[in-house]
């Protein structure tokens, strides 16, 4: 009997998966921008960071936007026990974990094709620093995942926009040399990590232009729209407020 209501329920819960075109009265059906959302796994320490990812979502449904969502079908760096912030022996897939967050509705990144989209969003969390590139290891000297490149390149060349808030505007610096990006702050207490990734930023020929979290930067010139999310201690409601400011630009320029 429990075995029947697991499958009955199962079988519900396939139904309620995400519903991509969101309509919205502001926005009429052929003005809806068709938006890439690449992911990095689940979880702040080794994949995406989930606040990040759902205020994307929860800002482009508002702003009437058509969402795919994609990941490298890769292992991760490594996985970490969130618990315990330490990491663990267990090895996972990021386009598998990825999946949790997309409610099962996600695509190989190799996949992506940016003639069928407007944009690409980039949320933040390590898993941008460990599994999309090797900044977390290697900082500036770092590589970057070969399909996130190539996405990078391919909106790019294309001149559609590019969002990225928190850590992974330092794919931008690291694949479009001269962009402009920011990850917050410089010399504040309130953003730890923002200085040292910023000096990187720099030395990359690149330039990082200080924005408070509640602000996003746009490079007019490379279409990169950036914000610090959590790189900045600050309340949840600034983060994702700040990462509305993101959205609303990317879809301003697409």
């Amino acid at each position: 009997m429990l075995f029947s209501v697991l499958r009955l329920s199962a079988r519900h819960l396939r139904t309620l998966r995400p519903v991509h075109t969101v309509s919205n009265n502001c926005y009429s059906a052929h003005m809806a921008k068709r938006v890439a959302v690449v992911l990095a796994g689940c979880g702040v320490y080794d994949g995406s960071e989930i606040h990040e990812a759902s205020a994307v979502l929860v800002h482009l449904s508002r702003g009437g936007a058509t969402v795919n969502m994609f990941a490298p079908n890769i292992e991760q760096m490594h996985v970490v026990d969130h618990l315990k912030g330490e990491p663990s022996q267990e090895k996972r897939n990021v386009l598998v974990e990825s999946a949790r967050l997309a409610r099962g509705n996600i695509q190989d990144l190799s996949k992506l094709s940016v003639k069928d989209h407007d944009a690409v969003i980039f949320p933040g969390g390590f898993g941008a620093a460990k599994n999309l590139c090797t900044w977390a290891v290697q900082g500036k000297d770092c590589s970057v995942n070969e399909e996130v490149k190539a996405a990078l390149q391919a909106f790019h060349g294309e001149g559609k926009p590019i969002g990225l808030c928190c850590i992974s505007p330092v794919l931008a610096a690291k694949v479009l040399p001269g962009c402009e990006v920011t990850v917050g702050v410089e010399k504040d207490d309130k953003y730890p990590d923002t200085t040292g990734t910023a000096e990187a930023i720099n030395q990359l020929g690149c330039k990082h232009v200080s924005k408070s979290v509640g602000e996003s930067h746009v490079d007019e010139k490379n279409k990169l729209v950036t914000t610090s999310a959590f790189m900045c201690n600050a309340p949840i409601h600034e983060i994702f407020d700040g990462i509305g400011s993101m959205v609303r630009d990317v879809l301003k320029l697409a």
